[in-house]
């Protein structure tokens, strides 16, 4: 007697949604390599990388770090051992499930008279990059400029309209200070946000990644940011100091906190 074969159908369609789900899952939750992705950012605004809904989680990016606006950002809000921070794991917590590419690090270079700061750059930079070959350094110029100093000028106007007596040594030593400082000269970055803006740019025509992520709070940044998006890429912005200008442009601006690092050295 021939026997007739059922094919459960029902079970067969359960079997394959729940095989499904827990692959969804295991990708949620680690990365290819099975490692699992860092803790989302102490900020007050999602994270880019491990909240977005829809589209590839795993697509490419990549890290943009406007050097001395993001080193001004990190002294300004009192950031602990800022020299030792570890760029890697910061573009890597900032990523989430993105796949990266690279980080590019900008900032003036230091010519090679300012012996001291040429060489501290020069460690900085092979510090940096030793850590992994996907962050790299560009440089743009920094020019000399008179200033001068407000405090020195304030300094003389007060000695001048004193209405009393002081010592005439004292009054003869503070009066020298200020004339010695009076004028000064400092360094002045020159192409280097030029520089960071036209890579972004030209990278994105390029199809060279899916989502840039901008470490700055300098909203000079805006055009370049809206002719990223404007060619379907994503931009993301973070920075300690606030910017309402990229808050505006990007997709969405991560505000850090000081403590958003204490895992990332």
């Amino acid at each position: 007697m021939d026997k007739t074969h059922y094919i459960n159908y029902p079970g067969i369609c359960i079997y394959i949604l729940l095989t499904l789900s827990i692959q969804v899952l295991y990708y949620i939750c680690f990365d290819l390599t099975g490692k699992k992705l860092l803790s989302p950012p102490v900020s007050g605004y999602p994270h880019a990388g491990v909240f977005c809904l829809g589209g590839n989680l795993a697509d490419r990016a990549v890290v943009y770090i406007d050097g001395n606006n993001f080193y001004h950002s990190l002294k300004d809000n009192r950031v602990s051992n800022i020299w030792d921070l570890s760029y890697s794991k910061i573009s890597l917590k900032l990523l989430g499930p993105r796949d990266w590419i690279g980080t590019r690090y900008y900032i003036g270079r230091v010519q090679r008279e300012k012996k001291t700061l040429y060489s501290n750059q020069r460690r900085f930079f092979s510090k940096i990059c030793a850590e992994d070959n996907r962050i790299t350094t560009y440089t743009g110029r920094l020019e000399p400029r008179p200033f001068n100093n407000p405090a020195s000028k304030a300094i003389m106007e007060y000695l001048n309209n004193l209405t009393v007596r002081i010592d005439k040594n004292v009054y003869q030593d503070l009066l020298s200070i200020a004339r010695k400082h009076n004028r000064s000269e400092v360094l002045i970055e020159k192409a280097v946000d030029v520089m960071l803006a036209v890579d972004m740019v030209i990278m994105a025509e390029r199809d060279e990644y899916d989502a840039a992520y901008l470490i700055t709070a300098d909203g000079d940044f805006t055009p370049a940011v809206n002719a990223v998006r404007s060619l379907s890429k994503k931009v993301y912005a973070a920075s300690l100091n606030n910017c309402w200008q990229l808050k505006k442009a990007c997709n969405n601006f991560l505000l850090l906190k000081p403590e958003w690092f204490t895992d990332c050295y």
